[in-house]
């Protein structure tokens, strides 16, 4: 199991391996964050990685830079720390 530590919250959980991504895992702990289309497309639910690796069960198509995941398509490799932006 990996944890999922997300910055500016008191929140490290445990990511639970029967979830299909990172987005749907917040949204079971009462995490917000942003998302539109849940499959890659529209980047909404980008967020940067502060640090550890993700996989992608599927490839996003939209523009991923250099330290950002797209939370609806990445499940945790390892213990990340991540930063979701505030809306």
């Amino acid at each position: 199991m990996s944890k999922v530590t997300v910055v500016n919250t008191d929140q490290s959980l445990e990511f639970d391996s029967d979830q299909p991504n990172l987005l749907t895992f917040l949204e079971k702990n009462k995490i917000q964050t942003q998302f539109h289309c849940r499959e890659g497309f529209c980047g909404a639910c980008r967020c940067k990685l502060v640090s550890g690796k993700v996989d992608y069960q599927q490839e996003p198509l939209a523009f991923v830079r250099k330290g950002e995941i797209l939370l609806c398509c990445a499940t945790p490799l390892e213990d990340i720390e991540i930063d979701i932006p505030k809306f």
